[in-house]
């Protein structure tokens, strides 16, 4: 067998193999069971991600009365923070 017809030849079996692994139901099974854990893992980032933005907001907020040396104000932002969390 030359080479090339080698080549040819474990590629095309390379391809059966492959598709029969794709038709098997463990296969299912472990893209289901990889897509539950990627969507578990996105909605974690869309809470922390949300929890930065409050945070954020937050620090935005307390600029200004901390400049203008507003203690009244500041107090009073962080006192609604400090429930949130």
């Amino acid at each position: 067998m030359a080479s090339g017809n080698a080549k040819d030849f474990a590629r095309r079996v390379r391809g059966l193999v492959e598709d029969r692994v794709r038709g098997s139901k463990a296969y299912e099974s472990t893209l289901r069971a990889r897509v539950q854990r990627l969507e578990e893992e996105l909605e974690a980032d869309r809470q922390l991600h949300r929890k930065v933005a409050e945070l954020s907001d937050v620090v935005a907020e307390l600029l200004i009365p901390i400049q203008d040396r507003d203690d009244a104000k500041v107090n009073e932002v962080l006192s609604r923070y400090r429930k949130t969390i």
